[in-house]
């Protein structure tokens, strides 16, 4: 196939990814470009700043090439020599000041952001979650309620009215992993025997796809995630339900209020199997009724 077919191939896969995005489907809720919470609006605006300097960049490189390709270009009966420049004072200043101020610029910009996110005050009414990564599951756990779930988050919906953000304890019981949902915040490792930390404020109701974002084994493609983000009289009730379905549990399988990091209950880790497992996901969807990958 030569090239000049490639072309029209490569500008109908784009059409088609386009229209794919805009028919409201799985795909546009991993759209990085919309965020619907505080740390990720923070990167979102810092990806568009970076983006703004490395473009000015390239376009001014760009003209500066062309410039010199074509003033200087060889002409019909040019015989000599063109005069041999060995070193500019002016020049090399130029491409040593410029590219430093750029620098700190950016380094600046990128440290504001980073430490804005981390450095965050967490409310009182914050909701505690703690997520802990297996192989190939997520387990989160509500301390403040004595709830636990896996693969499906839920949260609060975060209004200027009632502002509640969401603040996570991230730890694995395996191997690494990394916990993303693009559109309400950045990737967060976890790792064995540490504790990581993040939070996010979701403002739009709705389910926001994650996936693990770090190869930790063979079904690594399995490891998905939603999160559901519920209006605070629906979250409510979510909770009520979840823990009169869990009362209802064998006390060995109950997860404790204020339960600190550490590993499954056997009826999670049960769960998670099913749900990972293609020929009992169906079995399990049946019998609680939750959504299953």
């Amino acid at each position: 196939m030569s090239r000049l077919r490639v072309i029209p191939l490569l500008l109908g896969c784009m059409a088609g990814a386009c229209s794919h995005a805009q028919s409201g489907n799985s795909f546009i809720n991993t759209n990085i470009f919309e965020p619907v919470s505080t740390p990720a609006h923070d990167v979102h605006s810092l990806s568009l700043f970076v983006l703004l300097i490395t473009a000015g960049i390239f376009f001014g490189m760009s003209a500066l090439l062309i410039y010199a390709l074509v003033k200087f270009r060889s002409r019909p009966g040019d015989t000599m020599e063109p005069p041999q420049v060995f070193g500019s004072t002016q020049i090399e200043l130029a491409w040593t000041i410029i590219p430093i101020l750029l620098i700190t610029v950016l380094f600046l910009g990128t440290a504001r952001v980073i430490f804005a996110i981390q450095d965050a005050p967490k409310p009182a009414n914050a909701l505690d979650v703690i997520v802990v990564g297996h192989q190939f599951w997520w387990e989160f756990r509500y301390p403040q309620y004595g709830v636990a779930t896996a693969n499906e988050l839920h949260v609060p919906e975060s209004t200027k009215e009632q502002p509640q953000p969401t603040f996570l304890k991230l730890t694995s019981a395996d191997v690494m992993h990394s916990f993303w949902v693009p559109r309400l915040a950045g990737k967060t490792d976890l790792l064995p025997n540490r504790v990581n930390e993040m939070w996010f404020d979701p403002n739009v109701p709705g389910v926001y796809l994650g996936q693990c974002a770090q190869f930790c084994g063979a079904e690594h493609a399995k490891m998905l995630l939603r999160i559901y983000v519920d209006p605070p009289d629906k979250f409510a009730a979510w909770i009520r339900n979840q823990q009169q379905a869990q009362a209802e549990l064998p006390e060995s399988a109950q997860p404790q209020q204020g339960a600190s990091v550490g590993g499954p209950s056997s009826e999670l880790r049960e769960n998670a199997q099913m749900v990972n497992t293609a020929e009992s996901a169906s079995a399990l969807d049946a019998k609680t009724g939750q959504m299953v990958f």
